[in-house]
């Protein structure tokens, strides 16, 4: 069962008319999408989605609402493009949900998971060519450490690429549970209970794997770009990594340009595009934590165009 965070926040916070053009960026399982669908009487939604097992859910899903949708199978860094190819140039409001669904994660197939064994994948976009074991057989040592401390911020990344790199000189190592245990000896049973390092590197090889925080920094313009006056963009993160991305992106836009800070007049061009609806993250509520323990690091962002 999938469940979508921060969901009435998100949407409330959208400002959903019902004529209006909005895009669910991160389809998922269709759980914002269907809820946006609902709410529109003659608006259009576009949806994007890398993984093709959540597209077939998810179309049966919207189907049985109405048929003013698009699904594209494709990554949200596209947006711009293929909008264009719809004659579509401005929307009323984009959600990003960065989160990646539960039957990702459940599906032990896809290698997402730190407690399941299974092929060392972790691919949203099945059709990729760059998988988690590529990443973990073939980057040079410079390469795993770099990506171990910038994307999982783990204190003891040194130690456990030491050892991937020794272990992969004997045989590739080729599943989710065989990195885990390379993990557990690089670091101790002692720091490896108490800390959880397994969770900070999967999460860094999964960024690297899908280049989630490169194209969170391309689309983000993109999407501004694409607002129509008091247009809405909602970004539900996940970690402190994309919310530091949003944050600073936000920042960028709702400011006076530099260049022209403090003249007496701005000239147009130098105006802030951007207004930022909530100062402070919009956070799970209490409830929602009870029902969801997945939820607890979700913070809410929102501007609106001006």
């Amino acid at each position: 069962m999938h469940y979508s965070v921060l969901l009435k926040e998100s949407l409330a916070n959208l400002n959903i008319k019902e004529d209006g053009v909005y895009i669910d960026a991160t389809m998922g399982y269709a759980g914002h999408s269907k809820k946006i669908l609902k709410e529109l009487k003659r608006g259009f939604l576009f949806a994007f989605d890398a993984d093709q097992e959540a597209i077939n859910y998810s179309d049966k899903v919207l189907s049985e609402i109405g048929d003013n949708y698009k699904i594209f199978h494709a990554n949200f860094k596209d947006m711009k493009k293929l909008l264009a190819q719809e004659n579509v140039f401005q929307v009323d409001g984009i959600l990003f949900d960065l989160g990646f669904s539960s039957p990702q994660v459940d599906n032990k197939e896809r290698g997402f998971s730190f407690m399941q064994d299974a092929p060392l994948d972790m691919r949203m976009d099945q059709e990729a060519a760059l998988t988690a074991y590529e990443v973990v057989n073939t980057y040079s040592e410079e390469e795993l450490l770099k990506i171990f401390y910038t994307y999982g911020e783990e204190k003891l990344s040194k130690v456990i690429v030491n050892l991937i790199v020794k272990k992969r000189k004997q045989i590739n190592i080729k599943t989710t549970l065989e990195l885990v245990d390379i993990i557990k000896e690089a670091v101790g049973a002692n720091y490896f209970f108490k800390n959880h390092p397994e969770r900070k590197i999967f999460q860094a090889i999964r960024i690297e794997v899908n280049q989630e925080l490169k194209v969170l920094e391309e689309v983000l313009p993109q999407a501004i770009s694409l607002l129509k006056k008091k247009g809405r963009i909602c970004v539900i993160t996940f970690h402190s990594l994309e919310d530091r991305i949003v944050k600073k992106i936000f920042k960028k836009y709702s400011e006076v340009n530099e260049m022209v800070k403090g003249l007496p007049s701005i000239p147009e061009e130098y105006q802030p595009l951007i207004k930022i609806i909530n100062k402070k993250p919009i956070l799970p509520s209490l409830e929602e934590l009870q029902e969801n323990s997945r939820s607890k690091s979700a913070k809410l962002r929102v501007i609106e165009r001006i």
